[in-house]
């Protein structure tokens, strides 16, 4: 049978979702998408069974399909899954093993089923303690889909509505192309006097704060690693116009950082957020999410009389499912891989820097790191075109990798914490050889599109 007469083939698969999907619901590679039928570790396998290294599925955080997560998840679902209004064992054993890797103050928990519903109980939570309104985030920052989120996002709010008014934008603390750079003396007291100077700001307008939102690692921002110190000064700064510090650690927690298991503590030993909220990786691909918070903010939330129910968060699956995760990541070591194998990455990437004139910056931390590549030295001009002309050629040669930052010209590595340092060694490989390969053809194009520019994989 011809592929494009086959009902399960990738012709016909992309015809039915072009038909029954909306376009805004984009696909990786759009031009050529690749259809995804198994998965395994830090590997995917398309439909003709050939196999990619996953450079970016910080979801699958143990591993696609890990065999413990799915057996715990097989085995809770055949006894029981209904809703948190029963009691059992599951939410309060999961509840009690996440409070073993967070500081003391942060002792109680809601679980849901997303990144986003975690983040919008953050900012009700937030409302509700400080009695107070208005957000500061940083600038390029995301936190999720919902209306609540988007009027929180300027990476979305932008392109859409604009900026509420009570809504408060801070300079991202980025030492490459931000305000304040690697030359500055303090940067981190640099970024956070800005967060200062936005409160004023709102406050001489009669606004008043209830918390200032943060990744704790800005991702969509461009692989953003702040200075040390900075969470602890912007903290004492909201704190003292009567707001709370939430971090987001739905792209970065559970141990990707490696040096720690959450990377607020990043920014130091004594600092504690008031809510921390938490998704994607909690799961390894299961639809469940949690907020922690403090015994104060909780009781201020209690104090309305309104429960909080969530139907399926907390579910008995969901928190089997979350227990699995713990259990694996403390059974393989994943944290100390981390270290390891990001370290590693680093090393060999900083090496293609020295090598390679287009690669301006390289940060990160654990296995969460960005490559920032750049037109001129001088200027630091984003090389949109070139990045995914880049991507386009790490998928042909079977290495699924993505742009993020302002510009779309940041490589962003947040693969599956079993990422290997074989893969290290075979991904920096074929980037060295396609950057080899675009610096010889720049000579005598004026453009990388591929298709003026196209060649063979490498």
């Amino acid at each position: 049978m011809a592929a494009d007469s086959d009902p399960h083939g990738k012709a016909a698969t992309l015809a039915r979702r072009r038909r029954l999907l909306s376009s805004s619901c984009r696909l990786f590679f759009p031009e050529d998408p690749i259809k995804i039928v198994r998965g395994q570790g830090q590997y995917l396998y398309d439909e003709q069974g050939a196999e990619y290294i996953d450079c970016i599925n910080n979801v699958a955080h143990v591993g696609h399909c890990h065999p413990l997560v799915v057996q715990a998840a097989h085995e809770q679902n055949q006894v029981l899954n209904t809703n948190s209004r029963y009691l059992h064992d599951n939410i309060v054993d999961f509840a009690q093993r996440l409070s073993e890797t967070l500081p003391e103050k942060l002792c109680v928990f809601y679980f849901l089923n997303s990144g986003s519903e975690a983040n919008d109980l953050a900012l009700r939570l937030a409302r509700q303690y400080t009695g107070h309104w208005d957000v500061v985030v940083l600038d390029h920052a995301y936190h999720g889909h919902l209306s609540s989120l988007i009027d929180i996002s300027p990476y979305k709010f932008r392109h859409l509505d604009g900026q509420k008014e009570w809504v408060h934008v801070a300079p991202l603390p980025d030492t490459y192309r931000g305000l304040y750079r690697e030359d500055h003396p303090n940067p981190a007291e640099a970024y956070a006097h800005e967060v200062k100077r936005v409160v004023s700001s709102a406050q001489e307008q009669g606004r008043q704060i209830a918390a200032f939102f943060a990744e704790s690692l800005p991702s969509v921002g461009g692989q953003i690693i702040p200075p040390a110190g900075y969470f602890p000064e912007v903290a004492e700064h909201i704190r003292k116009a009567g707001g709370v510090f939430v971090a987001d650690e739905i792209q970065v927690g559970f141990g990707r950082v490696g040096k720690h298991f959450w990377a607020f503590q990043l920014q130091g030993e004594d600092f504690v957020p008031d809510i921390v909220t938490m998704g994607k990786s909690i799961g390894n691909g299961h639809p469940v999410a949690c907020v922690a918070t403090t015994q104060a903010v909780a009781r201020a939330f209690e104090a309305t009389g309104v429960e909080y129910f969530n139907t399926f968060g907390g579910s008995p699956v969901s928190c089997a499912v979350g227990l699995a995760v713990l259990d694996v990541l403390e059974k393989e070591q994943l944290q100390a891989h981390a270290t390891c194998v990001g370290s590693f990455l680093m090393e060999l990437l900083e090496q293609q820097k020295a090598k390679h004139p287009i690669i301006g910056d390289i940060r990160g931390v654990g296995l969460f790191i960005g490559v920032d590549l750049i037109k001129d030295e001088a200027t630091r001009t984003p090389a949109t075109e070139e990045a995914d002309y880049l991507i386009s050629r790490l998928k042909e040669n079977y290495i699924l990798l993505s742009t993020d930052g302002p510009g779309r010209n940041v490589l962003k590595f947040k693969p599956p914490m079993c990422f290997s340092l074989d893969n290290v060694k075979h991904v920096v490989a074929k980037l060295d050889a396609i950057l080899t390969d675009m610096e010889e053809k720049v000579r005598s194009c004026e453009t990388l599109r591929p298709q003026l520019c196209g060649s063979p994989a490498v």
